[in-house]
């Protein structure tokens, strides 16, 4: 199923070992916890296990359709997970770049702004507050 969500980190060679193999190109995005300039120490993300993993193959499966993909892969974690981890990748494969860079740029945007996760900052202090979509991400989304 080349839509995971998972604990654990991702071994990203791995996960893209014989991933798009045929096709003429492959794009990959890995996100890391930022720190925000030292105001974070880690992000924590809960979610629905259900509902999660049925949205990200969803979603997957129409950027394939959209874009004409040969392969595609979400992986998103979940957990407290400290600055500098990986929280998620998306690896795209398609006969040309554009495909391949738009459906990753589209799977993305939705990510960042409508998959069903709740985010929550711990700064040095603790838990803070629960995160939600910027205007950015809003706009980032709008466009496709």
């Amino acid at each position: 199923m080349p839509a995971r969500v998972q604990p654990e980190p991702f071994d990203l060679a791995a996960e893209l070992a014989g991933f798009g193999a045929g096709s003429g190109a492959v794009v990959t995005f890995s996100g890391l916890v930022r720190s925000e300039d030292g105001r974070l120490v880690a992000l924590e993300l809960e979610h629905y296990p259900a509902m999660t993993q049925k949205a990200l193959q969803a979603f997957g499966e129409r950027a394939a359709e959209r874009f004409g993909l040969d392969d595609w892969r979400i992986v998103h974690r979940h957990g407290l997970l400290a600055v500098g981890q990986p929280i998620m990748m998306v690896a795209t494969a398609a006969r040309h770049r554009k495909q391949a860079f738009e459906a990753a740029e589209f799977l993305m945007d939705w990510l960042k702004s409508r998959a069903p996760f709740w985010k929550r900052e711990i700064g040095p202090d603790g838990p803070g507050d629960w995160v939600a979509a910027t205007a950015d991400d809003e706009d980032a989304l709008a466009r496709w």
